[in-house]
């Protein structure tokens, strides 16, 4: 199973839009990449053919990756804040905006996140996901795992 076969069946399971699913795909993908732990994140990406061009393609940590590029208070809080507590919990910070800036509302985004999981787990296998994901436990939260 590749990343497109992911974002077909979120697409399909979520009903949302194909553009829309890559992205949330996509940023969900980077916000791991940047933040889960080194070994289980290469292995978990290794497994999922395309999944880390994916993750790179929606980059959270990259200038106006969040969608706020307007600026104003939320903007400055997540510079802030990334500046502060670090990448980590930057690309978080910057992952979750960009969701939301996704025009979805919070539970299409956990219907998207908990099928992206199932896909992840038939693909990378239940541990491994696991592992990548408990290294990330804000995000777990915020999708609703």
């Amino acid at each position: 199973m590749d990343v497109q076969d992911i974002v077909n069946t979120v697409s399909a399971k979520a009903g949302l839009d194909h553009a829309v699913t890559e992205k949330v795909v996509g940023t969900i993908f980077s916000v791991l990449e940047h933040e889960a732990d080194g070994t289980s994140a290469s292995s978990f990406f290794a497994k999922i053919p395309g999944a880390d061009a994916l993750a790179r393609k929606y980059d959270v940590m990259a200038a106006g990756a969040s969608g706020g590029s307007s600026g104003g208070l939320l903007s400055s809080l997540q510079g802030a804040l990334g500046g502060v507590l670090g990448e980590k919990t930057g690309a978080l910070i910057n992952g979750i905006a960009a969701l939301r800036a996704s025009g979805l509302d919070m539970a299409q985004i956990q219907k998207a996140g908990a099928t992206l999981v199932q896909q992840a787990e038939a693909a990378a296998g239940p541990d491994l996901t696991n592992q990548v994901l408990g290294s990330v436990p804000g995000l777990k939260g915020h999708l609703g795992l």
